[in-house]
């Protein structure tokens, strides 16, 4: 198989497998007191070290979670409820209709009247590539800045690639008191990720993206940030995120992140070259392919302003669920956005909050790049796109036809 869905799940690093088998092989609870358990629970620490040294953060700022899911729910429903006890003026939540579900999701569910928390949704604009401007920012913030509870803008996008300039958009929350959380699930390993020089406030996190395991993640917060629990029961991770740690996750994830963000500058280029080379081969055989997205050629934060192993392209008058398929029976695994909403027909939610048209959304697919990516997955991708698309049209005429 050609595995072109890195931004899904990155392959297990080696180094982290050996990592993840040596901690599994003693017991321990990091929170008992005996040998077995300090011993546990200095492996926790160490990696606790490791992880924010890497990210720029101290140490006690790392709140290890079950992954970006739960890291998102916590950042915005833990500000969310923090800021209406302060002030129960403090409804709105600015967030871009672009974010992943796992934003989207718990900001829809404390707007909904059944929840009683009472939050409004301001929806931010988004340009043609799916970037939140800082001027856009400070404009809605303006309309009624006593109002605000937090912003949530991420770091990447995970469908389209595109990055937002986390810094500026901090800076002007920050500017009216407003704490600033951002989704970091894909930049992270890709991007020069920096949690004191970005200014946020709290930083969400998550091991497989960048050859950790799965179910493990972070929210790397502020100190002084006040946030509120969403999961009570051991007080661990400073009260925040209590539940038994996954201390071989905990080990595997730093080991990941270590590996990931040491060779970041030079890993970063060989995708930029792999993701050009991919969407040229796929223009070449298929020219009216759309480039979903920023372009890529300039700067945001000190680093690119696309991904460097994400190419997002619209295939006209095509399903992607259709290609999708058509492409795993010919051995190339990709897929049509988020695997978070794989096997929901409809378009893309990221695409649609950009402007595309519905009907121009629904033929989207994403191949995403990572450590083990080569010029071989590259050239076989080539060898198929034409006669695949060729024959997604097909079916899709007959389709309509048959309607």
């Amino acid at each position: 198989m050609t595995y072109l869905d890195h931004a899904s799940t990155t392959p297990v690093l080696p180094a982290v497998i050996t990592a993840v088998g040596a901690v599994m092989a003693h017991p321990g609870n990091p929170s008992s007191l005996h040998a077995s358990g300090r011993r546990a629970r200095r492996s926790v620490e160490e990696a606790r070290e490791s992880f924010a040294a890497a990210l720029g953060a101290r140490p006690s700022e790392v709140v290890f979670t079950s992954g970006g899911t739960e890291s998102d729910n916590l950042a915005v429903t833990g500000f969310y409820r923090a800021r209406r006890a302060e002030d129960p003026a403090r409804r709105r939540i600015l967030v871009a209709p672009v974010e992943h579900h796992a934003v989207l999701d718990v900001v829809e569910h404390l707007a909904d009247p059944r929840t009683g928390e009472g939050a409004e949704i301001g929806w931010l604009e988004v340009d043609d590539y799916g970037r939140v401007h800082a001027d856009t920012l400070a404009a809605a913030i303006a309309e009624d800045p006593s109002s605000v509870a937090l912003v949530s803008v991420m770091w990447a996008n995970n469908e389209v690639g595109t990055v937002n300039p986390v810094r500026e958009l901090a800076a002007v929350a920050h500017a009216h008191g407003i704490p600033f959380h951002t989704d970091a699930v894909q930049a992270v390993g890709q991007l020069p990720v920096d949690f004191a020089r970005s200014g946020v406030d709290a930083m969400t996190v998550s091991a497989h993206k960048f050859g950790g395991p799965v179910g493990v993640g972070a929210l790397v917060v502020r100190r002084d940030a006040a946030l509120v629990p969403v999961v009570f029961g051991g007080g661990q991770e400073r009260g925040i995120r209590s539940g038994t740690l996954d201390v071989a996750g905990i080990v595997g994830m730093a080991t990941a992140l270590a590996e990931a963000t040491g060779r970041q500058p030079e890993h970063a280029a060989r995708l930029t070259d792999l993701r050009d080379a991919l969407i040229a081969a796929v223009l070449e055989r298929v020219p009216d392919v759309a480039v979903s997205g920023d372009p890529g050629q300039s700067l945001v934060d000190g680093g690119p302003s696309r991904l460097p192993g994400n190419a997002h392209l619209r295939f006209a008058g095509c399903e992607s669920d259709a290609l999708m398929m058509l492409l795993d029976a010919r051995g190339i695994e990709c897929s049509a956005g988020s695997a978070c909403t794989a096997g929901v027909a409809r378009p893309s939610h990221v695409l649609l909050g950009m402007g595309v048209e519905p009907a121009d959304a629904r033929g989207a697919l994403r191949f995403s790049l990572g450590h083990s990516s080569t010029e071989a997955d590259v050239r076989a991708l080539a060898e198929v796109i034409a006669p695949v698309v060729e024959r997604a049209r097909r079916a899709a005429v007959a389709g309509a036809r048959r309607s």
